[in-house]
């Protein structure tokens, strides 16, 4: 949006400020379906069922209006502990990031409020010190040591409440927050073991269905949340997170139609929750960036390129505060991944980063460089591009999200190795991939990621090793079925072996993924006409 002139914005600002005092205080209409929650409470009987309605919003990530209406609670019960309690767990986001300051501030007087209430039962004294170890002294307690003591905490929880289904499930979502990225998914696996209980005896939780979703979004478990996929979104229909949430299982095993259609659906209520006033487009990106790398999967990149158009539609000042460097993320990734998954190198080199996006942001388009530079071996921008990274890396380390930092490893050996590769020195390069590939073999790249063993095999095959190659794409092909370029991939090296009948597979497996798709890639092109004449 343009800028006005001062006068206009003035009066603009001066006739919206009802409509802007309204807007804090919406929430989700009581009457939209987002699952069963039973929670009961000692506090007034007419804030029973709003409180168990805002739990349930709480369950899908509708931090927003589930924050509304806890806050609603405790303006008409001020002796309601528990509505205390749900504000600050609304502040609590552990699968997504971490709590900034102000939240830390803001979740750790909440929680002290709750504690501070006369009367109340024993069961929710329990819950309420629980979320005040995420809050209390946060400024001298390091995050992962906060979120491990709120794991025990609600363990203790569940031990003393073994009939509160909610214990149970909060203590479930606590153990996915610490799981840390553990590749033995103990905690991962631990949660599904008592979620996949409570799920025969309440198949209608959002909860339930959500964190074994969460819990499963790995390569080794990723099928063991498909039954959940399938059913979360008819429990929460009016979650655009929970419509949105399947589509990490669907992503896992590669069922692009499946992830289109979720991610679509997703959007559609994301609308309906923006005519409640509500804030939507930071699940408007995400959904959009699932659809995005689905659409490049099935060789759709017109439609592919439509969501990087979509979003660019929207101007950052529309977005949330909180949400603005995640429109630079998006912006930034979505044009990185729609060169590179098209294997349009010299349009990777020219990528310009977002102006103004943080020096993290804008390292993702020098990832996107360095990896056109390697297949090109065009050494001087290969160089340059790990120069930059290395400085937005170096940017963030310095920062005050320096733990994030760690979650760029596989990106900066990317770099590193496609950098390596641009100088002929191959061999050290492919021993880089290699480590990344076995890693998130174990631990699960991103969803919408490239994964590392598809570069490794990219790397082997373009250097005359089709066996070795081959051997890695149907490695990747297990851990991350069904994407494009493996299976073109894997159907090129076959082609070098002489093994036509797994050449002809692949193939026929890229055509099928592919059908009614209007595609210019010549893979595809290749892929249709020896099946064909088959």
């Amino acid at each position: 949006m343009k800028l006005r002139s001062i006068a206009v914005a003035l009066s603009l600002l001066i006739a919206s400020l009802p409509l802007i005092a309204q807007e804090h205080q919406h929430h989700m209409d009581s009457n939209e379906k987002l699952g069963n929650v039973s929670f009961p409470i000692s506090c007034r009987i007419d804030v029973q069922k709003p409180f168990e309605h805002a739990v349930a919003q709480l369950h899908s990530f509708e931090y927003e209006p589930a924050g509304n209406e806890f806050k609603q609670i405790a303006e008409k019960d001020p002796t309601c502990a528990m509505a205390y309690w749900g504000q600050a767990m609304s502040l609590f986001h552990g699968l997504w990031s971490r709590p900034s300051k102000a939240d830390l501030k803001r979740g750790e007087e909440l929680s002290e409020k709750a504690q501070q209430v006369k009367g109340g039962t024993p069961r929710e004294h329990e819950y309420v010190d629980a979320v005040a170890v995420l809050f209390h002294d946060a400024d001298k307690v390091e995050h992962r040591q906060r979120v491990d003591s709120y794991a025990k905490a609600m363990e203790r929880v569940a031990t003393d409440n073994p009939k509160d289904r909610e214990a149970q499930v909060f203590y479930a979502l606590a153990l996915l927050a610490a799981d840390h990225g553990d590749p033995s998914h103990q905690s991962d696996r631990k949660a599904v073991g008592i979620l996949n209980k409570l799920f025969d005896e309440q198949p209608d939780h959002p909860g339930i269905a959500h964190y074994i979703i969460h819990a499963c979004d790995n390569p080794a478990m990723a099928s063991l949340g498909l039954s959940a996929a399938r059913k979360y979104a008819a429990i929460a229909p009016a979650s655009s997170h929970a419509v949105h949430i399947p589509s990490h299982i669907f992503a896992r095993l590669g069922l692009w139609q499946d992830s289109i259609a979720s991610n679509s659906a997703a959007l559609q209520v994301a609308d309906k929750m923006a005519a409640m006033h509500l804030h939507t487009m930071h699940h408007r990106m995400h959904a959009m960036d699932f659809m995005q790398y689905a659409y490049l999967q099935i060789g759709d990149d017109a439609n592919a390129k439509g969501m990087y158009e979509k979003l660019t539609s929207y101007k950052r000042e529309e977005v949330e505060e909180d949400y603005q460097d995640y429109y630079d993320e998006m912006k930034t990734g979505y044009a990185a991944l729609y060169a590179v998954e098209r294997r349009q190198w010299k349009e990777a080199i020219a990528l310009e980063p977002v102006a103004g996006a943080k020096p993290n942001i804008q390292a993702q388009t020098y990832w996107a460089r360095a990896v056109g530079a390697g297949h090109l071996h065009d050494v001087a921008a290969a160089q340059d591009a790990q120069k930059h990274y290395e400085e937005g890396l170096e940017a963030l380390r310095k920062g005050p999200k320096a733990y994030m930092v760690d979650g760029l490893k596989s990106e900066t050996e990317e770099v590193q190795a496609w950098t390596l590769y641009a100088q002929g020195k191959t061999d050290e390069a492919i021993k880089i991939l290699r480590v990344t590939a076995d890693r998130q073999d174990k631990v699960g790249k991103f969803e919408v990621e490239i994964p590392a063993r598809e570069m490794l095999a990219d790397i082997l095959l373009e250097s005359g090793h089709a066996k070795e190659a081959l051997a890695e794409y149907e490695v990747a092909l297990k851990t991350d079925p069904n994407r494009f370029n493996e299976l073109a991939g894997a159907a090129q090296a076959a082609d070098k072996l002489s093994q036509k009948d797994k050449s002809s597979t692949y193939y026929a497996q890229l055509v099928k993924n592919c059908q009614g798709v209007a595609s210019d890639r010549p893979e595809l092109a290749k892929a249709k006409t020896l099946v064909a004449a088959k």
